[in-house]
């Protein structure tokens, strides 16, 4: 490591003012930023640590009956208290392992955007909308690639407010090493449709697969996907497996997922 500062604001105003500050970075759970700082991959001088804003933290329902999560709120705190939407309880209960799901943080997983993270695909699957200090963004404009997103610099992700789906399951792949999903797909049933976001196979970081959305909304059933394939071009592919076996795996895990909300 390094030497830094470090400031723990308490408010989301004050955060905001110490992002402004010469070579500042935000700071959540630090479940990425912390091994990359040890990497010295990335040398701020200023860490602030968005731990400490109550206004932050915890889940809760919307007027318009969403689970609105805030930004600073843990993955363990989501599967303990996002009952009102199962399935994304259940999807942050398998993030990591105790250690990662009592310090990692819904929105640092946001704001990093990894490729293969599973909060991205939750957000969109659900139609979700990312709430940061000065705006409202909807999930379909908010990812914009690989460890890309719409935000800007010293924007904070505060809340992440989820419609919840009439039915919904996230089916993952485990990579064993990371736990990270080697594929994962959100699968999430709606009045006026279905949405289906694939996390860990892209080079482009998460997506949806249209097709899949267009067979299920006229049939919820894993037979509903027996014509359709994905092209390995465009798909990650390293030692854990090829292109064409994570386009073959976001088939399978999307069977798997509607099966399991059914």
């Amino acid at each position: 490591m390094y030497n830094f500062e470090m400031t723990r604001p308490s408010t989301i105003a004050d955060a905001v003012n110490a992002l402004k500050k010469e070579d500042a970075q935000a700071l959540g759970g630090g479940q990425t930023l912390i091994p990359t700082l040890k990497q010295r991959l990335a040398m701020p001088s200023i860490l602030v640590s968005l731990t400490a804003i109550g206004e932050m933290q915890g889940v809760c329902m919307s007027d318009a009956g969403e689970v609105c999560v805030g930004g600073a709120t843990t993955h363990a705190t989501v599967a303990r208290e996002a009952t009102a939407y199962p399935g994304l309880a259940a999807m942050a209960a398998r993030i990591g392992d105790p250690a990662v799901r009592n310090r990692g943080t819904i929105g640092g997983s946001l704001v990093n955007n990894d490729p293969s993270a599973c909060y991205p695909a939750a957000a969109l699957a659900s139609g979700a909308s990312i709430i940061t200090n000065s705006r409202e963004i909807a999930a379909d404009d908010y990812f914009q690639g690989m460890f890309t997103t719409a935000l800007e610099e010293g924007e904070v992700v505060t809340e992440v407010r989820f419609p919840v789906p009439q039915k919904s399951h996230y089916e993952k792949f485990v990579q064993p090493a990371s736990r990270f999903a080697l594929v994962g797909v959100m699968v999430a049933k709606y009045a006026d449709g279905v949405r289906v976001a694939v996390t860990g196979a892209s080079e482009s970081g998460v997506f949806r697969w249209t097709e899949a959305e267009a067979a299920l909304s006229a049939d919820f059933t894993a037979d509903a996907l027996g014509d359709l394939s994905l092209d390995g071009d465009g798909m990650i592919a390293d030692l854990h497996g090829s292109g064409a076996y994570r386009a073959h795996l976001v088939k399978v895990m999307t069977g798997r997922a509607v099966k399991a909300a059914i």
